[in-house]
């Protein structure tokens, strides 16, 4: 073959080769376009269009009286979408845009109005659709932003002009009493699966359900709402009533760390309980930081497992009495205050003032020996019978409480593999075990309680849009711990502490009150309990005859003292003291008396009828009603304190300026409306007009001042 023929042949079998990829290319796109034209279109816009979802507000977290423990604020990301206003319509963005720079700059007075101006300007160059403004806006400040010049829709000669503005919400978690109870109300961190509290325990009410929205991505990789207003709306969270008293909580915190300065701790705890319901009244824990400041950094009280210490020592001795091996007139042989067993040596922390001693007096004592010494005589020989009795009264199990975290128990057997022939008597007076504050107050709790064993209850009611749907009341473990005699053998002990023994220190000449006192040594690690670290505690409860609170403090690593008495007793006295106090049904063998209002009282607060009623005359101060005084039918000069009820009708928007902030959430919340507070005192504004009728769980903002 010729050269000629044989470049024409190479030349035709590439002509031939380009059609051919030309056919294949050109089927390829005929494919994609009419075969799978819709799937890949299809994923085109879930590229450039998703749906994202919007946060819920969540519910809030009240106290057993009302107050406002946790609660969401709505906060503003403000965008301005420079090409809202056409580009036909130049003439009127230019006019407008000076002043709203101006605005701005007075506003927020992050920026001159003349860096806001090149902003603006900038972004309508560029072709903007979502520049940042500012973030962290508020929702009051948010209702006048809304007012500037093109962040508002407007109508000129009939020509209507959308806003500008586009709103990102984010809701801000905030505790309106700060670190009061902050433990206890805990925290939530879904991006750590962190659960914390209430606020852990409780997120499936507390959450709501999130909504959804549009978003599109533009040029830069940003997402813009595709619509201002959410295609699914969020639905918020239900609220959450506690068990918690703010004014206890306040006085248990005060106390608490108040006397862990005076000692120099490291750590401590104090726990209230209502005798008859089980409701914590109060819970507070603190640690010392490195810097020396003491904070609620960990729940001490649920969740820190240790030796008990002399406070178990009520649970010996309820054991030895049911099991009728002693009576509270038994008599033991307590020596000098040692006894050596099993290459061990029991002491007392001080030397007996005598050697023979009664049960009774040995329990006032807080008498190592002889608690000791009855335990082993009576159980030596069938161990199991003494720790069955100990499991029977609910240690060894955990609470199941209604918040996570709670420390696990221990308290052995004969079949422990730990067990040993000192075992029995370390655990009579506390050692050799594990549990938590919390499960030791709840056995206090019980024998004030006639011996019924409950549950604490941190949560009382679940509440949507003011309607309950759920309520709660404390479990009962066990009916009857131990006999009636039994129970009130070692209820005379305890508040023969108070009177005779370890706990005269802090008892109270106006109340009675039953308590122990103890003191352990904490274990160090590898060092054992050779770096003499102690725990510091007392628990008991008030008033003796009808039991209405129980306490238990526990104070570790005091330095300047170590007793029981002396560090954790101070706190379980002065907290008990307040309460008192402040509680009229125990104080109500008292007289008062009647107080002559002369003169024209000033008008109280707004409150309920009933209650204000009820306070006056347990005061002996004469109430009329307001309306009665307004239609000039009483004289208010001789006839008391004039007061208002509180009015409200579901649906209808309610006026609660000028009232308190629990009043108004009352008010706000039973007339069927989810309210958001910011500030301080009492409501100032509210953002929504008085008289309307809107929907059930409409949001309603009120800013005190």
């Amino acid at each position: 073959m010729s050269i000629r023929n044989t470049i024409l042949v190479r030349v035709y079998f590439a002509f031939g080769l380009i059609v051919l990829l030309a056919f294949l290319v050109f089927g390829k796109m005929a494919k994609l376009q009419y075969v799978d034209g819709e799937h890949w279109k299809a994923l085109a816009d879930s590229l450039s269009i998703q749906e994202r979802e919007v946060e819920a507000a969540r519910g809030n977290i009240y106290s057993n009286d009302g107050s406002l423990l946790a609660t969401s604020v709505p906060e503003y990301e403000l965008r301005f979408d420079a090409m809202a206003i056409p580009e036909e319509d130049e003439e009127y963005f230019n006019l407008k845009v000076d002043s709203l720079a101006i605005k701005l700059a007075d506003f927020f007075k992050d920026k001159s109005s003349r860096q806001y101006l090149t902003l603006l300007k900038q972004a309508r160059n560029k072709k903007q659709r979502y520049l940042l403004l500012k973030r962290n806006v508020s929702h009051q400040d948010l209702k006048r932003v809304k007012q500037f010049p093109l962040l508002k829709s407007a109508r000129v000669n009939k020509e209507r002009f959308p806003s500008c503005l586009i709103t990102d919400r984010q809701n801000k978690r905030i505790l309106p009493f700060v670190n009061l109870a902050a433990r206890t109300i805990g925290y939530k961190n879904v991006k750590e699966n962190i659960h914390v509290g209430l606020e852990g325990a409780y997120g499936e009410y507390i959450d709501g359900r999130s909504g959804k929205r549009l978003m599109q991505r533009i040029a830069g990789g940003v997402w813009i709402p595709v619509n201002k207003d959410i295609e699914v709306a969020p639905v918020d969270g239900s609220d959450i009533i506690s068990t918690i008293d703010v004014n206890m909580q306040d006085m248990a915190q005060r106390a608490l760390e108040k006397q862990m300065i005076t000692s120099n701790a490291d750590e401590g705890c104090v726990v209230m309980m209502e005798v008859k319901t089980g409701e914590v009244r109060a819970v507070a824990n603190f640690m010392r930081d490195k810097d020396g400041v003491y904070r609620e950094k960990f729940n001490l009280a649920i969740a820190q497992s240790a030796d008990p210490g002399s406070t178990f020592k009520l649970a010996s001795y309820l054991a030895l009495i049911d099991d009728k091996k002693i009576d509270s007139s038994t008599t033991v042989n307590i020596g000098n205050g040692n006894w050596p067993i099993y290459k061990h040596t029991i002491r007392d922390s001080h030397a007996p003032k005598k050697s023979i001693i009664s049960a009774k007096r040995a329990f006032e004592e807080s008498s190592n020996v002889g608690v000791t010494k009855f335990v082993y005589q009576a159980y030596k020989d069938n161990p199991d019978q003494f720790t069955s009795k100990l499991h029977s009264f609910g240690f060894g199990k955990t609470l199941d409480l209604q918040i996570p975290g709670e420390g696990v128990p221990l308290v052995k057997t004969s079949k422990s593999k730990s067990w040993s022939g000192l075992s029995l008597v370390q655990m009579a007076y506390g050692y050799e075990m594990k549990i938590t504050p919390l499960q030791t107050l709840t056995f206090y709790n019980a024998v004030a309680n006639n011996g019924k064993l409950i549950a604490p209850l941190f949560v009382k009611e679940i509440r949507h849009l003011g309607n309950t749907i759920q309520t709660f009341q404390a479990k009962v473990i066990n009916e009857k711990i131990a006999s009636d005699h039994a129970l009130a053998e070692v209820r005379g002990m305890m508040e023969g502490v108070m009177t005779e023994g370890t706990g005269r220190s802090v008892a109270s000449p106006l109340y009675s009150s039953g308590g122990k006192t103890g003191t352990a040594q904490m274990a160090d690690g590898s060092r054992g309990y050779g770096a003499r670290r102690y725990q510091s505690s007392f628990a008991g409860y008030f008033p003796a005859e009808d039991p209405k609170y129980s306490i238990i403090v526990v104070i570790r690593n005091p330095r300047n003292g170590y007793y029981g008495a002396s560090i954790a007793g101070p706190v379980f006295k002065e907290l008990a003291d307040m309460v008192y106090a402040n509680d009229m049904e125990m104080e109500g063998k008292k007289t008062f008396k009647a107080v002559n209002v002369g003169g024209r009282m000033p008008l109280t607060l707004q409150g309920s009828k009933e209650a204000s009623k009820k306070v006056y005359d347990r005061l002996g101060i004469n109430t009329v009603n307001w309306d009665t005084i307004a239609r000039g039918e009483v004289d208010t000069s001789t006839r008391g304190v004039p007061f208002m009820d509180l009015k409200y009708k579901e649906g209808i928007v309610p006026n609660v300026v000028g009232m308190g902030l629990m009043d108004a959430l009352y008010v706000v919340e039973n007339a069927g409306f989810k309210a958001h507070v910011t500030g301080k005192g009492r409501v100032g504004i509210q953002s929504l007009a008085a008289g309307q009728k809107l929907p059930f769980g409409t949001a309603i903002n009120l800013e005190l001042k």
